[in-house]
Parts: C-alpha cells; structure tokens; sequence
C-alpha cells in the first residue's frame, strides 16, 4: 500500500491540511479506487464503506496525493527481521533520513529509559551510535512503555539524522527518525536484545527489512547460556500478574 499523506513530525503537512483536504475518508477514496479497500464490508453507520465514501471528495490532491505519484511506494511502516528480532520488530521508515536507511553502528546499552535519556542529555552519545534500551517491554517494563522521552533527547541533541534507536518498549506516533520498537522476544524473556554487549555492533537495512547483531551466533549461544532473568519490577499486585501473563509483542501483548 502506497504512503499518500505524510503528516508531521514524518513529512510536510499537519493534521488540520489532512482535515482541509477531505480528511481520513479522502484518503480511504483515494485507496478504495485502487481496489486497496474492502468496499463493501458493512460498517458502524449500517453502510457499507462505498455507500460511506460516495459523496467524499479529495480536495486537495498536494496534501492526499494520487497512488500514481506517492510520497513513498511502500507504506509508513516496516517490520525487521533479523538475529536480533527473530520475531520482529517495527520502525516508522517514512519518518527516517534516507541516510540511515542503512546504518551500521557501536551498541550503546543501556536497561532503563531513564539510564539512557541521562546519557543522552549528558553527552555520551555520538553520531553514529546505535542505542539500546531494553527490559522496557510488555513483561519487563512491565506495560510496554513509550520511550517518546529518549528519542525526542536524541532529536534535540541534534543526532536525529545520526543516530538509530532499538527497543523492546514502543513509541508514539510523534517519533521520527531510526528509532525501532516492539522487538521482539523482549529482553525479559531472553531475547536476543539482552545478550547485546556495550559496543557489539549491530547493522541495519530498513530497505531489505533486516536487523542483525554482527556477533557469531556461538557467541550468542553462550551469553544466553549465562543470562539470568531479572527480579521482576513490581512483585505484588495487578501490574505483577500482569508481567507474568502478558504474551509478546509480537502477539500483541495480550494476556494469556
């Protein structure tokens, strides 16, 4: 599916030209002509959705392009695969420079958002760097936190076209840049996001939808032989049997 609209911070429109150019059924019309769209499934008005976009119109084809003349072929979306991400995970490519597209870059490790966002602030980042902040997922954070806070410091300390960012947490959709989430096993199931060493380097192709930690898989082998599982956070009460039950990411982080 073809990426038509790209709003802020991913591109160069804001939410209220999308209102202007006929909103989200402009864009949905626009896909439907294409045959992008189940047109005739029933929806909450008791219509189908033709009978719902018949009368919309596309007012402004500078903001709701064509799907001939897309911002970008492919959606805004992408979900990697690698050594690192046996399962997964997911990174917003229509808000990423195309120069790190593909990035290769020195593991900087780090197992809070706080102990991250710290040194981010506090300059020991550099371009280049690929940060990683685990145990912030489903089970580990527990509640699968949004690491909006680091990758705004990474964007404020001018490295938002240098640096990439991979976690197990999540994000919000004000994120730009190569900033990487859901991975998935997280690091509090033993995924391989905790075996990662302070300055292991770890490559990244968003275009052939590959993540990978250049370590010899032995290597990997033996350090997930000595992980230990962590104290969990909390130990009593809801947000424990959260952690215990909560499936992965990858599952939708559901309780099982």
């Amino acid at each position: 599916t073809p990426h038509i609209c790209s709003l802020s911070p991913g591109g160069p429109d804001h939410i209220q030209d999308l209102d202007r150019a006929g909103g989200i059924p402009a864009v949905m019309k626009t896909l439907a002509a294409h045959s992008l769209l189940d047109t005739g499934c029933l929806t909450a008005t008791g219509k189908n959705l033709a009978d719902n976009l018949s009368s919309v119109e596309i007012k402004d084809g500078a903001v709701i392009r064509p799907v001939s003349d897309p911002y970008h072929v492919q959606g805004g979306l992408a979900v990697l695969f690698g050594n690192l991400a046996p399962d997964g995970c997911v990174v917003k490519q229509s808000a990423v420079v195309e120069e790190m597209m593909t990035h290769q870059g020195p593991a900087r490790v780090f197992d809070t958002e706080e102990a991250a966002t710290e040194a981010i602030l506090g300059g020991k980042i550099n371009a280049g760097d690929v940060v990683v902040i685990r145990y912030e997922g489903p089970a580990g954070g527990p509640g699968m936190r949004e690491m909006l806070t680091p990758t705004s410091a990474i964007a404020g300390m001018g490295l938002g076209a240098a640096c990439a960012l991979i976690t197990d947490g999540r994000f919000s959709g004000g994120t730009k840049g190569a900033c990487i989430g859901h991975v998935s096993p997280e690091a509090a199931n033993g995924g391989p996001i905790a075996m990662i060493n302070e300055n292991d380097i770890i490559r990244i192709d968003i275009p052939t939808k590959t993540i990978e930690l250049m370590v010899p898989e032995d290597e990997i082998r033996e350090r997930q032989a000595r992980w230990v599982k962590p104290e969990p956070k909390i130990k009593t009460g809801y947000m424990a049997r959260y952690a215990r039950q909560v499936s992965s990411a990858a599952q939708g982080a559901i309780i099982e």
